[in-house]
């Protein structure tokens, strides 16, 4: 049976034989969607889901046990999948000891029905017939088949429907800086279309994974000792400086991490002809990207539509009190969920002009948040 028909199938026998009652609840929990920082629901239910984390022991890994829990996903049975090396290893969730196992091309797969995978792309191009043969859904974190036709590229605020046009069962989740940006582009776009987006990203240490959030602690402890700092995780030091250098160069001059940015949003977004440019820079921060973004629209767009188009925007939150000195900061924003935007002003250069600034958690929302999200917004939407 086709992925699609597959999983719906799972759904609307789950959702039978649960009787799902959704209620207002004020924890963190599946968020409704406006929802999805504000208001949520919870799924009570007699027979749950069996779920898999392949990557578990990674910090997106770690982060996925975080989220599912927060979220009150229904599932009853979690599997949890690792290299050689983390084979083994035993995890806490909800109270109970799970063991990783490590990941073979084999049927373990079998009767898991949603799979969230943060493993790179190389593993998750190897392994994905073997997660999906039995149609398990891979919702994958990496970059392997973002821009592929076949794979759904998915911001549930977004494009949330795209994630049920799946034929091989795979949903792929966007880059951490893309996903951020066009949460906030979204309700700008439907007041009028965007035509150009200029972004330069402040992207945090945890972008680059656990260890070398890792590193940025031992440098500065190194420096302070007066140590020559270890540097293994990025091209320089990064503590008490900013690299403007994210992933690798390529021949137009742009690196991967700005290039992913341009193809993505494009994608997620559904506007082909939208101009996208952006410049990534790493700073010495432990796990919140930020972005200054210019866009310029087909109309114009007001300060004050602007940011009544934000307060109502699905997963925002407005932070924008320049006279108090409020604006969103990765120091506030770690390990919270929504977007945040502030400094919404008139681009002065351009009279179809805004520029705003967004801060998001790198780890929780530009990964194991919105693809908790993806499989949340399916069980709701059901098709």
């Amino acid at each position: 049976m086709g992925g699609l028909l597959y999983f719906c199938a799972k759904i609307i026998d789950f959702i039978r034989k649960m009787e799902v009652a959704i209620v207002g609840a004020s924890g963190a929990v599946a968020r409704e969607f406006k929802g999805l920082d504000q208001q949520s629901f919870q799924i009570e239910s007699v027979r749950k889901m069996k779920v898999a984390i392949v990557g578990a022991s990674g910090a997106v890994g770690q982060e996925f046990l975080r989220v599912l829990d927060e979220q009150n996903f229904p599932l009853d049975e979690l599997v949890l999948f690792g290299s050689s090396r983390s084979a083994g290893k035993t995890y806490t969730f909800r109270g109970k000891e799970i063991t990783v196992k490590e990941l073979k091309h084999n049927d373990d797969f079998k009767d898991i029905d949603i799979a969230f995978t943060s493993a790179g792309a190389g593993i998750s191009k190897e392994f994905a017939e073997t997660i999906t043969k039995y149609g398990t859904i891979m919702i994958d974190n990496s970059s392997a088949f973002r821009m592929d036709e076949d794979v759904p590229l998915v911001v549930p605020e977004v494009n949330g429907d795209a994630a049920f046009n799946t034929p091989r069962n795979i949903i792929a989740n966007p880059n951490c800086t893309t996903i951020q940006m066009v949460v906030a582009l979204k309700p700008l776009n439907d007041i009028s279309p965007i035509k150009r987006v200029h972004v330069a990203t402040y992207q945090a240490a945890s972008g680059a994974g656990a260890a070398a959030m890792d590193e940025l602690v031992k440098q500065y402890a190194q420096l302070q000792n007066g140590e020559k700092p270890t540097v293994e995780k990025f091209a320089y030091q990064l503590a008490y400086n900013v690299i403007p250098h994210v992933d690798v160069f390529l021949d137009n001059g742009y690196t991967k991490e700005e290039m992913k940015m341009y193809h993505e949003t494009k994608k997620i977004m559904h506007c082909p002809d939208l101009d996208v440019s952006a410049t990534c820079v790493r700073v010495p921060v432990m796990r919140a990207h930020s972005e200054a973004i210019w866009i310029e629209t087909e109309s114009p767009i007001s300060v004050e539509q602007a940011r009544e188009a934000f307060e109502k925007g699905e997963g925002l939150v407005v932070v924008d009190d320049t006279a108090n000195r409020r604006y969103p900061m990765p120091l506030e924003i770690a390990n919270q969920d929504p977007v945040y935007v502030g400094r919404i002003r008139k681009d002065i250069t351009n009279e179809n002009g805004l520029s705003f600034w967004v801060v998001g958690d790198q780890i929780k929302k530009g990964a194991a948040l919105n693809a908790v999200q993806i499989a949340l917004y399916m069980i709701a939407n059901k098709k």
